[in-house]
């Protein structure tokens, strides 16, 4: 491993087992980044210690529902707070479509769509369980539909291979519709394929959502799939009598100041009282349309250096941070998130 930066925090723990890391006291968050085959077994193993306040899972929360709810019991029952990591609601251009329709902005929406054309990066564990898309980038556009509008009544959806991706599987390009009661219909498209972008063919790579309501309408788009990953996301709008679109900008990006938001939501929910809303208000607030506080890094990464199992070398300001979990090294540099 390379050379630690220099340390301007507390001397890091690291643990030889994740059984030593979870009997550690000393511990009161645990966020836990593994395959979802192996997610329930740590998941329970740390409800039975009972040594840590809150767990944050990564999505999705085990192989099947089946699971899912296990976890979800197993946590209830030994009073420890359970949260998953969906992160895109936490992107600045999904959180200020969320103030559009609470504030009236766009009316009562009429149909909603996300329309994804992208190559991600599969990870080895997939080709295990023979999945593709649908429970690794799927998941974060039906979880924006549900932040944005609640659960549906109905979900129709159909898949077919990607032919790009060599392993098994069935759900490399997935279409799905949301039928909600009120008659709005969400839609989304999700094509790893995007055309023989990687085989010779001038690419076209985005993630674009649309927001149609009565009173008017919101378009973004996400912008994790350009280069860099951490490409600000973008929103425009517009209401019934403007005489254009508004475009807030921000410098924030889903990678990985989504993740903070997400961390600093379960540091709340773990009980943090008044000092913890005060330290990440702006957080919450800070969606470009109803104005609200400033990102506030430092403090995100002050409360989990403090309460993580990762290893940690970083300054202040985040801009260079090292994390290493399994083996698997990851660099924060200024902003931008590779695996070593």
């Amino acid at each position: 491993m390379p050379g630690k930066p220099p340390c301007a925090t507390a001397s890091p723990r690291v643990h030889d087992t994740y059984k030593e890391l979870l009997d550690d006291p000393t511990i009161e968050v645990l966020d836990i980044a593994v395959p979802p085959n192996a997610l329930l077994e740590l998941i329970e193993q740390a409800c039975q210690r009972g040594t840590v306040k809150g767990i944050l899972a990564q999505k999705p929360l085990g192989i099947d529902y089946v699971e899912a709810v296990e976890a979800v019991r197993a946590c209830k029952d030994a009073g420890i707070t359970l949260a998953v990591n969906q992160n895109m609601r936490y992107d600045h251009s999904v959180r200020a479509a969320k103030t559009l329709l609470e504030n009236g902005t766009i009316g009562e929406p009429v149909i909603a769509t996300v329309e994804m054309r992208g190559i991600p990066h599969w990870q080895p564990w997939q080709a295990e369980l023979g999945w593709a898309t649908l429970r690794i980038m799927s998941i974060h556009h039906l979880d924006t539909f549900r932040y944005w509008f609640g659960d549906p009544e109905r979900i129709y959806c159909s898949t077919r291979p990607d032919p790009r991706t060599k392993f098994p599987h069935t759900d490399g390009i997935c279409t799905y519709i949301l039928e909600y009661a009120n008659g709005l219909r969400c839609v989304a498209i999700d094509d790893t394929w995007t055309g023989p972008a990687r085989e010779g063919c001038p690419a076209d790579i985005s993630i674009k959502w649309r927001i149609e309501g009565l009173n008017g309408l919101a378009i973004g788009s996400i912008g994790w799939c350009q280069d860099p990953c951490t490409t600000p996301s973008t929103i425009q709008y517009a209401a019934k009598g403007d005489p254009g679109f508004q475009s807030p900008v921000w410098p924030e990006s889903w990678f990985p100041d989504a993740f903070f938001r997400d961390n600093g939501r379960t540091a709340v929910c773990l009980g943090g009282g008044k000092a913890a809303r005060d330290q990440w208000g702006g957080q919450f607030k800070n969606d470009g349309v109803s104005g609200g506080g400033v990102s506030k890094r430092e403090s995100a990464y002050a409360i989990f250096t403090r309460t993580s199992h990762l290893e940690l070398w970083a300054n202040k300001t985040f801009s260079d941070a090292r994390f290493e979990v399994g083996g698997i090294s990851l660099l924060f540099q200024n902003r931008h998130m590779t695996r070593m």
